[in-house]
């Protein structure tokens, strides 16, 4: 049987760089076309219950997969403010 705390680790992994192809292409082209502010902000506020969730149950693979999310979507969002104009 798989371990849940590996399955949980996985899962936090998988989200935490779901992201990272679009920043990647992002700071490449520097380019925003069609990135969407909202999703950004919204992740963000997501991800930031995730974190608090994950210290209010003391589980260290919550809280770190989804510090790293947070970091991503506030890199997201602030790369979209600087590339907005270059579009």
């Amino acid at each position: 049987m798989i371990d849940k705390e590996f399955v949980g680790i996985a899962a936090g992994i998988c989200t935490a760089v779901s992201l990272v192809p679009q920043f990647l292409k992002t700071i490449k082209e520097k380019r925003v076309e069609g990135v969407s502010s909202f999703v950004f902000v919204v992740l963000f506020f997501g991800n930031s219950l995730w974190v608090w969730y994950g210290v209010m149950l003391n589980e260290w693979p919550i809280i770190v997969t989804n510090a790293f999310s947070v970091i991503m979507d506030i890199t997201m969002f602030i790369l979209k403010m600087k590339y907005r104009n270059k579009s």
